[in-house]
Parts: C-alpha cells; structure tokens; sequence
C-alpha cells in the first residue's frame, strides 16, 4: 500500500513538473558571459524582514535549467540585517565583502570573499551586512518528500548501498 501511494504520488507530481517540450536554440545549451556586464535589476527584500537599516538587493539571472528547477544568479546588497527564507536549497559564493549570518538553530559563520555557504530550501537565516556583498547563488528547487525517498531508494539499490541513502 505504501508502496502504491509513493508511486501515486510521484505520478502527480510528474505529470505536475512535467515541462512543455520547446525547441530550446542552441545557444541556450552554453551561458556564459562577463559577470560586471550582467544588467543588476532592483530585488526588494520584503519590508516585514528587515531588522535594521535600509538594505538595497538587486539581482541578474545568469541561468535557468530547461525544467526551471535550477537557477544561477548575481545578487548584490547594501548595509543592513534582515531575515531570508530560502525557498529553494541555495548555495552562494561570496564574490565581494562580507555577511554574518545566524541560522535558525543558532549557529553563526561570517561569510568572506571566496567562502562557500549551503542553505536548505524552507529555512529561515538572518543576514547582517556592514557595508557591501556580492554573491553568486546556485538555486535548486527541492524535490517533495516521497520523490526525494524514492530517488534515494532508487540510488541504493543502483549502488549496490555503496554510498548509503544520499541523494
């Protein structure tokens, strides 16, 4: 019975996901371009999670996967602390400046040029910055809960359990 709900759900969420099939042009397959040419459009962050000062965010969009299940983008901020939910699993490299950030279980890190940080989609950080921060973000929206577990499945016993239940 578990068995059929897992596979009922994965057919919805297919047939959900399931992308119009578009003649992408070839030059869609390859992006790649001069990160200080990239046009930075205005990112408010949402006035109700600002804690303190008055942070200006912008944005490029490098790329989008074919599914628009990954994005790749700049992000640039000015002075301020705030709140940000990731609603997608995100991985940034700071580029420029610096960020103190504090999980939602506690933990704290400040964030350097070069320095590499993940955030799992659905969680809540708070991010202060002194004077100015450049990112590059790698954005991917999280799979549901039974795909996620049948895709482990799925990998373990491709493995041979090898690597255990990692995605």
């Amino acid at each position: 019975m578990v068995l059929k709900l897992m596979l009922a759900s994965m057919a919805a969420f297919a047939a959900r996901a399931a992308p119009v099939v578009v003649a992408m042009p070839p030059s869609k397959n390859f992006v790649a371009g001069a990160s200080d040419e990239m046009e930075m459009k205005p990112s408010p962050i949402e006035r109700s999670w600002i804690l303190s000062g008055d942070p200006v965010a912008r944005i490029a969009e490098h790329s989008r996967g074919q599914d628009d299940a990954a994005m790749t983008a700049l992000w640039d901020c000015t002075a301020g602390e705030f709140r940000w939910y990731f609603g997608w699993d995100e991985t940034v490299m700071i580029l420029e400046g610096e960020v103190h950030i504090t999980t939602e279980d506690g933990v704290e890190r400040t964030l350097h040029a070069g320095d590499v940080a993940y955030f799992a989609g659905g969680t809540w950080a708070t991010w202060r910055i002194d004077r100015y921060l450049r990112k590059v973000a790698f954005l991917r929206k999280p799979f549901p809960k039974p795909l996620t577990m049948a895709y482990r499945l799925r990998n373990l016993v491709r493995q041979g359990n090898t690597q255990g239940l990692a995605a």
